[in-house]
């Protein structure tokens, strides 16, 4: 490296959001006790460890990735990783390794990866790309709307073959907040959410006007999850991780019953407790207190993106913000929800939280580019054209 690249690079390492890295800091040391907590006295013991590694390899190439140009893989690269991306989707299905009923990951080893993960962040690039090109004018129906459907559909209805209800919301909702940023006119906004809410009205009704031919459209593992969400109690077996996720996060009260003290969680009535159901870890131990820190805390960095996308001159910085925002936003909320009774199960992590290198790497990933956005919106770049 020559000494004026590194100075260069020294100079963009100065531009670094440090609100974020701080913020990154302190989900790291509430992920580790929580999974600390979560795994001790279990065979899973010593996760912790293998999160603080995770955590530092990750943040290494999140700050990699920030000191690229982020445009570089908008308008060079998104084509081809979304190609790659839904090759590996169609892998999957095909020698994909099937665990607790869903077939999501693809094996190289010893270790496991979960290509869903990966198409997140591929399609915000696109998605990016193909707003960008609009200049910020009104998008159309059928040549930009239903292109940006197009190609969120595809790797939605592969993914929930897997299935993976969970992963394939995020791809809509990605969609949805990059469309409503990039312009969309509002009477599509009011087609499509009119198309929604009747097509959620009219399933509701069939479920309780005529259940049987409900239950003969929907699988099996589906509609046993639609059951334990509306009535938790109506079959305790199945309803087992919901009940005792509410009773728990309920019985940390203000305070929580202490660091490492949970009866539920110490007492094994939480599956995956240091994953998905972490934030029972939380809730039940740090109680009502800990839970509004940790939303604040996701509040925060919300916030910081939203005011990097308001400051930034380059439209395809803002969409790139915008979808990781949608992305995040959609985890966050539905995690919570789905241990609280607002949602249906669905396995779907707690960004920065949960236990699970796929998931992990990927939302650091999101924050590289968008801590490249701030670093490079201001520079020109030929390759932009």
């Amino acid at each position: 490296m020559s000494n004026e690249q590194l100075r260069s690079t020294l100079k963009k390492c100065r531009k670094l959001d440090f609100i974020i890295l701080s913020l990154m800091l302190a989900f790291l040391c509430i992920s580790t006790f929580a999974i600390y907590s979560a795994t001790k006295d279990t065979s899973y013991a010593g996760l912790h460890i293998h999160n603080l590694g995770m955590f530092f390899v990750f943040s290494i190439i999140m700050i990699v990735l920030s000191l690229t140009d982020y445009r570089m893989y908008v308008h060079h690269l998104s084509y081809p990783l979304y190609g790659i991306g839904l090759l590996f989707l169609v892998l999957v299905l095909l020698f994909g390794d099937s665990i607790n009923g869903s077939q999501r990951w693809l094996g190289f080893g010893a270790m496991k990866f979960q290509p869903s993960e990966l198409l997140k962040i591929f399609l915000i690039l696109i998605l990016a790309k193909v707003l960008a090109k609009k200049n910020g004018a009104n998008l159309e129906l059928f040549r930009d709307v239903g292109v940006i459907g197009i190609i969120t559909f595809i790797p939605f209805l592969l993914v929930l073959k897997q299935p993976d209800l969970g992963t394939s919301l995020v791809f809509l909702c990605i969609s949805a907040g990059m469309l409503w940023v990039g312009n969309v006119r509002l009477t599509h906004v009011i087609l499509a959410g009119s198309t929604f809410i009747g097509s959620l009205a009219a399933i509701t009704s069939l479920y309780f006007v005529n259940f049987n031919f409900f239950s003969k459209i929907v699988k099996e593992h589906q509609l046993h999850r639609i059951q334990t969400f509306l009535d938790p109690a109506s079959d305790p077996d199945r309803g087992w991780h919901v009940l005792n996720s509410k009773t728990a996060i309920g019985s940390g009260e203000l305070f929580g019953k202490g660091f490492t003290e949970g009866k539920y969680v110490q007492g094994g009535f939480i599956p995956y407790a240091y994953s998905d159901s972490i934030y029972v870890v939380i809730g039940e131990e740090f109680g009502f207190l800990g839970s509004v820190v940790l939303l604040f805390l996701y509040f925060l960095l919300i916030y910081r993106m939203v005011n990097i996308a308001l400051h930034c001159t380059e439209l395809s910085g803002v969409y790139i913000i915008a979808g990781v925002i949608s992305m995040l936003v959609l985890q966050i909320f539905e995690n919570i929800a789905m241990h609280i009774g607002m949602m249906p199960l669905t396995g779907i992590s707690l960004p920065f939280i949960s236990y699970g290198g796929s998931s992990l790497l990927i939302n650091m990933i999101a924050l590289g580019l968008v801590l490249s956005v701030q670093i490079h919106q201001f520079e020109f770049n030929f390759l932009d054209k």
